[in-house]
């Protein structure tokens, strides 16, 4: 599933495309993936409208346009909105298609999870999903005092913690492996017990190591692809997840996996006692 750095490296190399161009038309190839407001139909509201600006929250995608009406994609596990300077042949796992004043922009998604709604955008602080988010791990705001009153209380493994996306929003398996793992700390650690000065090394590492992924253009194993069809490169330097069984690049010791809260997790038993 896209995290963070992914769905923001698509939301950089969308706008460039995309701001302030009208959409002409749209081609529901399969509607289940697409939902409109109300008794309005989805085509409809997108229809002649202007797209002024693309912005992200969490692992949301939000298009915004004009007339007060905005677009919320969520790419879940396998979705994918890339962008072709001309008409472009439907591929296979294409769910809908906006064609633009320049340009077509595809909805692709091989599993079907993936959604694309169209709100008003009063609305969308509403919008169930976005309503619940937790603050922006990459906001000035974002500090180790946040992160440890989110964590408060808790009494879930730290790596499930983080993984709720009303703690905290946008990280996901791979960043909070990655970050946790440079802060030294242990996956099963209960998420309350967390102190003072390992609140600043965390809240470091997890916005070093997203920001290296956006840097990199996210990670990139299979699906994942930005608005211009690229891969991602951060998987090169991924230091546990997706490592099992291998040295710790820090110590040596074999990098050991466990499900934890139904997730797989990597971690040095070492580093990470």
């Amino acid at each position: 599933m896209p995290e963070l750095p992914e769905v923001e490296t698509i939301r950089r190399t969308l706008a460039g495309h995309v701001t302030d161009v009208r959409v002409r038309a749209v081609r529901l190839i399969w509607p289940g993936a697409f939902k409109g407001w109300g008794e309005q139909d989805f085509a409809e509201i997108l229809t002649g409208r202007r797209i002024e600006r693309v912005e992200r929250r969490g692992k949301y995608l939000l298009l915004h346009l004009d007339e007060g009406w905005s677009l919320v994609a969520h790419m879940r596990m396998t979705g994918r909105l890339l962008y072709y300077p001309a008409c472009q042949e439907v591929g296979p796992h294409t769910r809908g298609v906006f064609e633009l004043e320049r340009g077509e922009l595809h909805f692709q998604d091989v599993r079907k999870f993936g959604r694309i709604q169209a709100l008003p955008t009063e609305e969308l602080n509403e919008l169930p999903g976005i309503a619940a988010l937790g603050p922006e791990p990459l906001e000035r705001e974002f500090t180790p005092d946040v992160l440890r009153d989110r964590l408060r209380g808790k009494k879930a493994c730290l790596k499930s913690a983080l993984l709720d996306q009303r703690v905290l929003a946008g990280l996901g398996n791979i960043y909070t492996d990655e970050a946790l793992f440079r802060a030294n700390l242990h996956p099963e650690r209960p998420a309350g017990s967390l102190g003072e000065e390992e609140a600043k090394v965390l809240t470091a590492a997890i916005k070093e190591v997203l920001s290296a992924g956006i840097e990199a253009q996210g990670t990139s194993f299979r699906d994942y692809r930005d608005a211009d069809g690229r891969k991602g490169e951060f998987q090169r330097s991924l230091q546990v997840y997706g490592r099992q069984g291998q040295p710790c690049a820090v110590c040596g010791e074999t990098l050991v996996r466990k499900r934890l809260g139904g997730r797989t997790t990597v971690f040095c038993p070492a580093c990470q006692a």
